[in-house]
């Protein structure tokens, strides 16, 4: 198959030819896999919200229509593929907004590696995960978030407070055990 445009593969795969398909899914899986993953417990439940994800893609792709990035429509096909899991599970605790502590994270790169927070962020609960990975890595707003999971703003920022002091709390433990063994 010859090399073709964007715009080209894009009209192709509307007509559900499977090697634009096939190649739309080379350009873009290893970026959509690497947000799946911070969405995903496992690999295991990351790749299967992957392939989700491109089911839909290629069914509603008639519906992307050239406004924004394409990446973009991907990303957020791949967000609420992996939040449509969780939706409806009843996973978020409603807390008072008055007890919310605001706590943030100093990470030190040479402290504490891309891998060992990605493994962190994972094991966070599902509510907490969702909320973070929303909020922090993703840049959506509060009341974005509320909207996306049928939930309050106030849910939202104690949910996220909930995960920062979690985060927070293993990687002081983290940090203190690489020092103790340099000791």
């Amino acid at each position: 198959m010859k090399i073709l445009s964007l715009d080209q593969l894009i009209q192709k795969c509307r007509q559900n030819d499977t090697k634009a398909q096939s190649e739309l899914y080379k350009l873009y899986s290893s970026k959509l896999f690497a947000l799946c993953l911070k969405y995903c417990r496992s690999r295991a439940e990351a790749e299967d919200n992957l392939q989700d994800s491109f089911v839909t893609i290629f069914k509603k792709i008639s519906q992307y229509k050239h406004k924004g990035s394409f990446e973009g429509w991907l990303k957020r096909i791949t967000i609420n593929t992996a939040l449509q899991r969780y939706r409806n599970k009843g996973i978020y605790e409603i807390i008072n907004e008055e007890h919310i502590e605001d706590t943030s994270i100093d990470i030190d790169n040479d402290e504490v590696s891309i891998d060992f927070l990605l493994t962190i962020i994972q094991k966070l609960p599902d509510r907490y995960r969702m909320v973070f990975n929303l909020y922090a890595l993703d840049g959506y707003s509060h009341k974005e978030i509320a909207a996306m999971l049928d939930i309050t703003t106030g849910t939202t920022k104690s949910n996220l407070a909930r995960a920062r002091m979690i985060l927070k709390d293993k990687i002081i433990t983290y940090k203190a055990r690489l020092n103790s063994q340099l000791l």
